[in-house]
């Protein structure tokens, strides 16, 4: 499967390959071949199994773990777990919803003016969650597919960071973790973090 966002620029290229390869033959037409080849690996967007577990909460990303902290959640000011994932140049570039949920926006606050728009999520269980897609490596703008109101599926695409970038998970604070630094994750496919209800 193919990202929504790679569609056009793999539609480009394959029709600059054929036409390639019609005018100028087939031995011309490899290196356009090579960069069809190349939009496929850059847009991919394998399905994935998601893990049948109550109150977990599934990687964001693609990527690997670069911090497990207890710190201040910016967005609805409160202690927090934040779990902060750096995707690789050659991961998936897709992210997904952690949890199920409802998409709320976080209250606009003038000292949360320069840090990067987060998606709030409440669960059915009234547990907030806040997940921030952080400019990638060209520091291109994220994608987001989802919108304020909208219902989301655990393990659901919600967005799109170009050439990875770093996804950030503000869990509440009782909230028990599943991965530690330097872990390796998949997107929708591993838990990050179990959600704690005495």
């Amino acid at each position: 499967m193919i990202a929504r966002h790679g569609v056009t620029p793999l539609l480009a290229a394959i029709l600059a390959a054929v036409l390639v390869m019609h005018f100028l033959g087939v031995m011309l037409s490899v290196p356009a071949w090579l960069l069809v080849v190349v939009v496929l690996l850059l847009y991919r967007d394998p399905d994935r199994a998601i893990p049948s577990r109550p109150l977990s909460v599934v990687s964001p990303a693609d990527g690997r773990v670069i911090s497990v902290e207890h710190t201040r959640d910016p967005y609805l000011d409160r202690a927090s777990l934040k779990i902060s994932i750096e995707m690789g140049p050659f991961d998936v570039y897709t992210t997904r919803s952690p949890v199920e949920g409802k998409v709320l926006e976080p209250p606009a606050r003038p000292e949360n003016k320069g840090i990067p728009h987060g998606v709030w999520l409440k669960t059915d269980e009234e547990d907030d969650i806040v997940v921030v897609m952080n400019r990638g490596r060209m520091n291109n703008k994220p994608r987001c597919y989802v919108g304020f109101g909208e219902r989301v599926g655990q393990g659901r695409r919600c967005g799109f960071v170009h050439w990875g970038g770093r996804v950030d998970v503000y869990l509440p604070d009782y909230t028990r973790p599943a991965v530690a630094e330097n872990n390796r994750v998949l997107g929708g496919a591993d838990v990050i973090a179990t959600l704690v209800h005495e």
